[in-house]
């Protein structure tokens, strides 16, 4: 009996807190050396402070970039895998409708969202993570047409050229950033989620 009560208060799988961190550390490496490959030939008007870099100059920057671009890409595929795998891809993130997300986040903007329960999302964490599983994969494609421009002639007009691909590279890492920085203050607001991710329960 008490066996099945604890299967039952468990949130999150180990499978998928290790992903999640791995994921994390992945993705702040790929952002902060990617900060450093781009002021090396920035393509807007502006520079990325080298304070907030990673790589020293442009060969280490790139070097850490395919580490964690491998690490990224690898355990990003498992998380999928095992996500749609197990139905929980299906059971957590959807159905995702239009007015459900509206309603939350009218909600959500006036204080009102509620957290009741950790192993439900409302329909506002539902379009972000969602969205920023789209956005991980637009950034490996929009990074492969950058990195193998030669060799995927294909995908890079997709991406419409080289130098096209390269804004889509950057706006999709800006909007990663914007829901890292998003995440970080929702976990500060209701911490027991991070203990949550941390231990299962």
């Amino acid at each position: 009996m008490s066996s099945i009560v604890q299967k039952k208060t468990i949130i999150h799988p180990i499978w998928l807190r290790i992903t999640h961190w791995l994921n994390a550390l992945a993705v702040i490496v790929m952002i902060l050396s990617g900060w450093r490959i781009y002021n090396a030939s920035p393509i807007f008007p502006f520079r990325i402070p080298s304070e907030w870099t990673l790589g020293g100059w442009l060969g280490g920057a790139l070097q850490w970039h395919f580490a964690a671009m491998w690490l990224l890409f690898f355990n990003g595929l498992i998380y999928l895998l095992f996500n749609a795998g197990s139905g929980r891809l299906w059971k957590k993130f959807f159905p995702l409708r239009p007015t459900d997300v509206l309603r939350d986040m009218l909600k959500a903007l006036s204080g009102k969202l509620q957290h009741d329960s950790l192993d439900k999302y409302n329909a506002v964490q539902k379009l972000a993570y969602v969205s920023v599983i789209l956005d991980l994969i637009l950034l490996v494609i929009s990074g492969l047409a950058i990195w193998k421009s030669v060799q995927f002639p294909l995908l890079r007009e997709l991406m419409g050229g080289f130098d096209t691909a390269r804004i889509v590279h950057f706006c999709a890492m800006a909007f990663l950033v914007a829901f890292v920085v998003v995440h970080v203050v929702m976990v500060a607001l209701v911490p027991r989620t991070l203990l949550a991710m941390l231990r299962g329960r």
